[in-house]
C-alpha cells in the first residue's frame, strides 16, 4: 500500500485531499503546522479530521519569527471585504506568508524518508494562483524537481512524488468533490481572523471564497 504524507490545515482543500487520498486506498499520515498565526484553531480543526478518519497525525512548531511580515503572524490586519476581482487583480496579499510551503514541503519530505512515504499530498489550487507565488504549477514542478535530487530516497531511485489533486480546481469544485467523498467539511475552518473555534470573521479573502463556493454548490 502507497504511502502518504497530507499536509492538513483543517481547512476545506486539505481536507478534500486527504478524502481523496484514502479513497485511493492510500496509507495516510496527516501534517500539521503551528507557525504561530493567529487562525491557530485551524490546527484543533486538523486534530478533529485527522481523528474522524483515525489517521495518525503530527504537528510540528516553527519559530513565527520567520514569517515576521505577514499578516497571519503578526498585528498587521489582513485584507476584508474584498471582491473576487480584486483577490486577483490586486496583487500578492499581506496574508502571503515569506517560504511558508517551501518550509512546509521541506518538512514533508523528511517524514517522507522517516516514514518511507512514496508520496506528499497537497492542496493547492486555482484560487491561489495570483495571489501565492507558493501554489502555482510551476512551483510544484519545480518543488519535484528538487525532491528528485535531495533525499536518500532520490538518490536510491525512488524520490517521492508531490501529489496535487486539485490544482486546476475553484472552490465550488472542491467543496462538489468533498462532499461526493463524504468529507468532514463541517469540521473545517477557513478564516484569517476567527472569533473563536466555530465562528468565522466572515470578512478575509479566506471566508468570502468559501462562502462563495458553498452558495454556488446549493
Amino acid at each position: 500500500m502507497t504511502k502518504a504524507i497530507v499536509l492538513l490545515s483543517g481547512g476545506i482543500d486539505s481536507t478534500v485531499v486527504l478524502a481523496l487520498a484514502l479513497s485511493h486506498g492510500k496509507n495516510c499520515y496527516a501534517l500539521s503546522f503551528n507557525y504561530g498565526q493567529k487562525h491557530i484553531v485551524e490546527l484543533e480543526a486538523a486534530k478533529e479530521i485527522a481523528k474522524y478518519y483515525k489517521v495518525p497525525h503530527h504537528i510540528i512548531n516553527i519559530d513565527p519569527k520567520a514569517f515576521g511580515k505577514s499578516s497571519l503572524v503578526s498585528n498587521i490586519e489582513s485584507p476584508k471585504e474584498r471582491s473576487l476581482e480584486e483577490m486577483i487583480t490586486k496583487g500578492i496579499p499581506n496574508t502571503y506568508v515569506p517560504a511558508r510551503n517551501t518550509l512546509f514541503l521541506a518538512f514533508a519530505l523528511g517524514q517522507c524518508e522517516l516514514h518511507e512515504a512514496q508520496e506528499i499530498h497537497f492542496g493547492s489550487n486555482l484560487m491561489d494562483y495570483a495571489c501565492y507565488p507558493d501554489c502555482r504549477p510551476t512551483y510544484m514542478q519545480a518543488y519535484q524537481s528538487l525532491m528528485n535530487l535531495a533525499t536518500k530516497q532520490a538518490v536510491e531511485g525512488n524520490p517521492p512524488s508531490l501529489i496535487t489533486p486539485l490544482i486546476y480546481f475553484d472552490k465550488k469544485s472542491i467543496i462538489k468533490k468533498g462532499l461526493s467523498l463524504g468529507a468532514p467539511l463541517e469540521l473545517t475552518i477557513s478564516c484569517y481572523n476567527p472569533i473563536d473555534r466555530h465562528t468565522p470573521c466572515n470578512q478575509c479573502d479566506a471566508c468570502i471564497l468559501r462562502n462563495m463556493g458553498f452558495a454556488e454548490v446549493s
